[in-house]
Order: C-alpha cells, then sequence, then structure tokens
C-alpha cells in the first residue's frame, strides 16, 4: 500500500507509542472491569431487563448526543487536558459505585445517573484519543497505530472479565471497585509526562471555529458526508451499533444463567472474555498480514460475516458453541471497525478532523443506544436470544445492500493534497 509501512507491528517501534498502548489497555481494563462488578450487582439485586437495557442506552446516548462537540473539543484544545478530564470523571463513578455498595444503598436510580455519567466520560475520552495516535505516529504509521489501539483495548476487555472477577470473588464487589478506580491514574500520568497535544501533526492549518447548537452538529455531520467513503464507513458503523452494538453484553448474565445455571458466575466471565480474546488474536493477524489494507468493501464484508456470528451466538444450543462465536466475532468485530476507524482518519480534513472523528464516533459508538431498545427493551418482550438473532438478521441483509451500493458507486474524488495528509483513496486505492 503506497504510503503506508507494511512492517508488521510497525507503530510499536515507536517507544511513546509503547506506552501509550499500555496505559490505554489499562484504561480499558478499569472500564470492563466497572461493568464486571456493577452489571452483576445490579442483575442481583433488581434482575431488570429494562435496567440492563439502560446500561446500553446511557452508555451509549452521550456519545451520540455530544461526540460531535467533543470532537469539536479536541480540534480546537489540548487532548491531554481532554483525556485527564475524563479519567478523573472514570474515577469518581468507580467511587461511587464503591461508597454505594459497601453502604448497601444502591437505588436504580443512582445506577441510572452513575451509568449516564460514564458514558459522558467515554464520549469525552473518544475523539481527543484519535487525534493523540495521529499525533504519536503520524500518518505514514496511522493504520497500524489505529488497529494496535483498538486491539490493545481489546486486550483490556479481555481481561477485565478476567480481573473484574478476580476482584468480585476475593475483595468483593465494594472494594474491588475501589482497587479499580486506581487503575485509571497510569493514563492520567502519561498525559502529564508526554508531549502530544492532538495537533502536532497538523501543522500550521486554520482550525475551524467551535460552534454548538443543532445547527453545527447538522453541519458537521454534511461535511461528513461529502466524502462517500467515509460516509460508507458512517453508514456501517451506525447499522452495526444500532442493531446489534454490544447490548448483549448487559445481558450475558442471563444468557450464562441459560447455558449454565449451576456455574452462571464463571460463564458470565468466560463468556464476556471469548469475544474479546477473539478480537486480540484477530487484530494481531491482521496486524501481520499485508493483505487486510483499509478499504470500504473489505470492511463492509467483514461487518456483514460478524452480524451472522452474532445470529449463531444468539441461536447457539450449547455453551461451547457460544464461545466459538463470540471468538469468530471477535476477531470479525477489530477487523471491520479498525479499518473503518483508518479511513476516516486519512480522509477527514487536517482542520476539521476532530469533528469528523466525532460524527463517526457518534456513528459507530453513540447509535449502541439503539441496541438498547433493538435487543435489550424488545429483548423483555420475546426473549433475548430471539432480539439478538432478529437484530443480527437485519444487519447482515442491511450491510448486503450497503456493499452493493458501494460496489456500483463510481470512484470517489481524489480531495487536493493537504499538508502533512495523505487521502486513504491513495494509501489504500478505492473502496
Amino acid at each position: 500500500m503506497p504510503g503506508q509501512s507494511k512492517v508488521a507491528f510497525a507503530a510499536l517501534r515507536v517507544p511513546d507509542f509503547r506506552s501509550y498502548t499500555a496505559a490505554g489497555t489499562l484504561w480499558m481494563m478499569a472500564d470492563n472491569i466497572e461493568h464486571v462488578i456493577s452489571y452483576w450487582v445490579l442483575f442481583e439485586l433488581f434482575n431488570s431487563p429494562i435496567l440492563a437495557g439502560y446500561a446500553v442506552i446511557s452508555h451509549w446516548a452521550p456519545v451520540l448526543l455530544f461526540s460531535v462537540y467533543t470532537g469539536a473539543l479536541a480540534d480546537r484544545f489540548d487532548n491531554r487536558k481532554l483525556t485527564i478530564a475524563s479519567m478523573l470523571l472514570f474515577m469518581a463513578v468507580s467511587v461511587a459505585w464503591g461508597v454505594l455498595f459497601l453502604t448497601e444503598s444502591l437505588q436504580m436510580w443512582h445506577a441510572v445517573v452513575l451509568l449516564t455519567l460514564h458514558g459522558l466520560a467515554g464520549a469525552l475520552f473518544q475523539p481527543a484519543s484519535q487525534l493523540m495516535i495521529h499525533d504519536i505516529v503520524g500518518a505514514q504509521q496511522l493504520q497500524s497505530g489505529v488497529r494496535i489501539t483498538s486491539t490493545s483495548r481489546q486486550l483490556g476487555i479481555f481481561l477485565g472479565p478476567v480481573v473484574g472477577s478476580a476482584l468480585l470473588l476475593n475483595l468483593g464487589p465494594a472494594m474491588g471497585i475501589f482497587v479499580n478506580a486506581l487503575i485509571y491514574l497510569p493514563m492520567i500520568l502519561w498525559c502529564l509526562l508526554r508531549p502530544y497535544t492532538g495537533h502536532l501533526h497538523m501543522g500550521e492549518v486554520r482550525r475551524a471555529p467551535m460552534r454548538f447548537g443543532l445547527a453545527a452538529y447538522a453541519a458537521a455531520i454534511r461535511a461528513a458526508a461529502k466524502n462517500r467513503v467515509v460516509l460508507s464507513m458512517i453508514a456501517l458503523g451506525g447499522m452495526s451499533s444500532f442493531l446489534v452494538g454490544n447490548a448483549y453484553q448487559a445481558h450475558m448474565p442471563e444468557f450464562a444463567t441459560g447455558f449454565l445455571p449451576s456455574d452462571a458466575g464463571f460463564l458470565y466471565a468466560v463468556l464476556l472474555a471469548s469475544s474479546a480474546a477473539g478480537a486480540v488474536i484477530g487484530g494481531a493477524v491482521m496486524e501481520s498480514v499485508a493483505a487486510f489494507e483499509p478499504r470500504a468493501r473489505t470492511a463492509i464484508v467483514l461487518g456483514a460475516l460478524w452480524a451472522i456470528f452474532m445470529a449463531m451466538f444468539a441461536a447457539a444450543p450449547h455453551y461451547s458453541f457460544a464461545l466459538a462465536a463470540l471468538f469468530a466475532a471477535g476477531v470479525l468485530q477489530i477487523g471491520f471497525t479498525s479499518m473503518a476507524t483508518t479511513i476516516v482518519q486519512l480522509e477527514a480534513p487536517p482542520a476539521e478532523r476532530g469533528r469528523t472523528i466525532g460524527v463517526f464516533s457518534m456513528s459507530l459508538n453513540g447509535l449502541r443506544m439503539g441496541s438498547g431498545f433493538s435487543v435489550g427493551f424488545l429483548g423483555a418482550a420475546i426473549g433475548i436470544d430471539w432480539s439478538l438473532g432478529l437484530s443480527a438478521a437485519a444487519l447482515f441483509a442491511l450491510t448486503i445492500g450497503l456493499f452493493m451500493l458501494v460496489r456500483r458507486a463510481a470512484p470517489a474524488r481524489v480531495p487536493a493534497a493537504m499538508p502533512m495528509e495523505m487521502t486513504s483513496e491513495h494509501h489504500a486505492g478505492c473502496c
């Protein structure tokens, strides 16, 4: 691929990226430890499919509503400060959970508030983290940097259930989540010690002014949609998130209980870890194989295959089949999400990269709140197996339609050359 390094794990040759990746892995592990502990306590106390669905909605609604604005903040301000602010909010939420668990005073409205604040912290962090990757590794190693970052965070998701279950079983939910709050500290320390503001790679570019309101939101979406390649990736991310997303994770205690009632706690952790293990291995393989270059059509095919395996998980007759389906789904998910993220990063105009990433994040992550309805709330009416299976089937049909549209479309016009930047079509060819 012209202009991009084909050396396996090329971004890891940059020392600061190695330390950033380690801190990011710990952040994601802490994020998932909190989910493991809090979801289990909520299941035991309330056993409410509606609350489990809201756990998904409240986690992603802030990303949907505010990612364009937090992307604009990332364009204008030092992304290290934005990252520190988000980490402090994550820590505060973990401490609040711990106090409520310790005093045995947790009520449903407490859960609603804390889940929402957790989502706000994520919305603030995501665009800032993507801009810093570009700063650290540059355009030449961007694909490697994005994929390794995605893989390392899947490693954090894999480790989260393992460490979270150990903390839950050995320390109890209160002390376990107090310990978890400390795991966010390395990312704060990294930001205090490193020079990457998220803007160093842009050079001297004129940044778009900061605007708020619905008109600014709509304008950011229209600007991102002008590029056909970016638009196809926004559509892929939005469809996969709205219909399936990660809603099944909030319902994993129910799946585990259905498969193996006598040892549901252990199976709960194993099921959560299976998808993440697949993503880690899949990311490592794709990083090592030059054939996995960022092309829109390839990303869409991987997304369609992911939908198939999620449907297979929903219909699994035995937990061993479910584990295999989740593992394969993890491999495919890291493929299409990291590829789509790379394409958007390379196509985005430097002055509006944060906003463009914000729009994509709104689609890929924010629309996951829709899966709280399509999987969670619908599951309360017809059963979680049926709701997940039907949602995955609908996603497969839509991805096939998107693939046909992209395949028939005329080649996109290559944007004018920009300082220090190259478009994804130069890097990867057309879709």
